[in-house]
């Protein structure tokens, strides 16, 4: 990626399979003959599919220069749909994921809609992710066989985007994708893994916000009883949990447990004060199940780095889930997303409003 304003996609229209290879900093490139050969041999049945065959429909990639590499300007859509959501999320007082947003709303309809315009069916990406077979008959998402199972930052995918979309490398490891590469020689074997958002420089999303103008001044720092403890710098600069960096001098370790927005304050409290057992979730998008009418014991988990844990959701009129853990959860913020499990799949996720 070059910068919010444009999404670059390397990718090759492979005729015999009417495939479009959509590849993401240059791994997936080297490695697209091994993994789609095993991949198309399981998608479409066929067991005895030749390398010669394959090579040649790879090969075919190399007669057309001009789809082996594009530009897909998203500048409009980005800013409409996630940059724009993102800053004012941040301005409300929640904690967004601009990514799950993003996957949804801006680059898989770009892709698919792409790979439509040159005539190929599917999408295949470099996610850790898999896709199966629900027992409708649809498709499902499933986690994917690595510790960076990415399946969370794609639970608000539909099962329409899933039946245009291949995940090739999501039933190996990272670390034997990386391997692989260095085993080719590829000067991107060795790049560290990506882990800020794209559109943001340095990071630094506070920077970010206070560039679009119309951020908070500065408050005040305080306790559950209101007892001023210190003076922070917008409350835009701080996170459900955080501990670092609040520059609050105390006898005690000290954390964000919440906002208040009317009075411009951030409420610290201590570690104890952070855990919920009821998460509430709006927008929730059921991905392997359809609508459930009643309770759903499940795992579940509110951030992409924790671990699930045992929970039951409670599917309410107004179309939010209500989830409760068997276990308190540790700092549950507004604003990320709630991803539920049954096994291997991914039963859907939606944006959590609010904890208890």
């Amino acid at each position: 990626m070059t910068g919010y304003d444009e999404f670059i996609a390397v990718f090759g229209k492979i005729t015999l399979f009417d495939i479009a290879q959509l590849l993401f900093a240059g791994v997936f490139l080297f490695l697209a003959y091994r993994k789609l050969k095993k991949y198309l041999v399981d998608k479409h049945d066929r067991e005895q599919l030749r390398d010669a065959q394959l090579k040649e429909a790879l090969d075919s990639v190399r007669k057309y220069p001009e789809y082996r590499q594009q530009s897909i300007r998203i500048q409009q859509e980005l800013e409409e749909h996630v940059c724009a959501p993102f800053a004012a999320d941040y301005l409300s007082g929640r904690t967004p994921i601009p990514c799950a947003v993003c996957n949804r709303a801006v680059k898989f309809p770009a892709l698919i809609s792409f790979a439509r315009e040159i005539g190929a069916n599917w999408v295949a990406t470099g996610h850790y992710a898999r896709i199966g077979t629900g027992c409708d008959g649809g498709p499902i998402l499933l986690r994917g066989n690595s510790a960076n199972d990415q399946s969370y930052m794609l639970s608000r995918l539909t099962r329409d985007m899933l039946s245009h979309v291949l995940f090739p490398l999501g039933d190996g490891p990272k670390e034997q994708t990386r391997q692989e590469a260095e085993a080719g020689q590829l000067p991107a074997a060795d790049r560290p893994d990506s882990m800020e958002i794209c559109f943001i420089p340095d990071d630094d999303y506070a920077a970010w916000l206070d560039a679009r103008g119309g951020t908070p001044p500065p408050g005040n720092f305080v306790d559950a009883n209101g007892n001023v403890l210190g003076t922070h710098k917008g409350f835009h600069h701080y996170t459900i949990g955080q501990r670092r960096g609040l520059g609050v001098s105390a006898d005690r370790p000290l954390y964000v447990v919440r906002k208040d927005l009317e009075k411009n304050t951030v409420v610290l409290g201590d570690e104890a004060d952070l855990y919920s057992t009821a998460v509430w979730t709006e927008g929730f998008n059921w991905v392997s199940l359809s609508p459930q009418a009643g309770p759903v014991a499940v795992t579940a988990k509110t951030r992409y780095s924790q671990r699930e844990a045992e929970a039951v959701l409670y599917p309410e009129d107004n179309g939010c889930v209500r989830v409760e853990f068997r276990q308190p959860q540790r700092a549950v913020a507004p604003g990320q997303s709630l991803v539920a499990y049954l096994g291997e799949a991914v039963v859907g996720g939606g944006v959590i409003c609010r904890a208890e």
